[in-house]
């Protein structure tokens, strides 16, 4: 009775009670959007993502972890697209609920989303590296870092040019900058920050569990080829072919 009533936590059952669920939410965000430009732009990326995810299903499933953090991000981002990140009415949903007025001020929907993108998406880039890679220790937690913040800063970069591309009320709504000149920079460190403790957290739990956890540290450290590369292997490899 156990196995029947726990059946769709299954690792091949789970991800697609997820993905209808995300449809499902996906669909219902599409009405009536508040800007349906801004909408379809904005979930472009969305629809990228969810076909690499559907495509590499077979090939490389992702732990149920991974894949919920991935439709919790997908959901936020979602959200935002419909009602454009600078106009999610959060504050009047918190009002309601606390019975207290809503304050003003710039709307911060769009910094929670790219601390998400770090603190979400950091683990299940953990998992490709280790499984794809076999990337050991350090080297296991520096890297889903480094992706993140390099991610975080080509989705800037994104921004700008279709900003600069389409211009108008449509560029503005989707670099949603809200006139600070800093907003790239800040929503990159918080996407940062966002990562750093995804992977603060993922080694404080492996240092209580992982009995190897300091050997394999610092045998990700070692060095593994002492001779040096280079101009110096280019040169080996040439003599070789001589």
């Amino acid at each position: 009775m156990a196995t029947r009533s726990n059946s769709w936590l299954s690792h091949e059952r789970y991800p697609v009670v997820l993905f209808a669920l995300l449809l499902a939410f996906v669909g219902a965000m599409a009405i009536g959007p508040h800007d349906r430009s801004d909408w379809a732009l904005e979930n472009a990326l969305l629809v990228i993502g969810l076909v690499v995810l559907v495509a590499t299903r077979r090939a490389l499933p992702l732990s149920r972890l991974s894949y919920t953090l991935i439709f919790v991000f997908m959901c936020l981002h979602t959200l935002g697209a419909h009602y454009t990140y600078s106009e999610v009415p959060y504050r009047e949903w918190i009002a309601a609920l606390t019975g207290q007025p809503a304050a003003g001020g710039r709307n911060y929907y769009d910094r929670l989303v790219h601390f998400a993108y770090g603190l979400l998406l950091a683990y299940p880039i953990r998992e490709v590296f280790l499984r794809v890679a076999d990337v050991r220790g350090f080297w296991g937690y520096y890297l889903p870092l480094d992706v993140a913040m390099a991610t975080s800063m080509l989705y800037e970069l994104i921004e700008w040019g279709a900003a600069e591309l389409f211009g108008g009320d449509l560029g503005v709504a989707y670099l949603g900058t809200q006139g600070d000149q800093w907003d790239a920079q800040k929503d990159m460190a918080l996407a940062t920050i966002g990562a750093c403790l995804a992977m603060l957290i993922t080694a404080a739990i492996n240092w209580r569990y992982q009995r190897d956890f300091a050997r394999e540290w610092a045998d990700s450290l070692r060095v593994k080829r002492v001779r040096p590369l280079g101009e110096d292997e280019l040169r080996r490899r040439m003599s070789r072919r001589r």
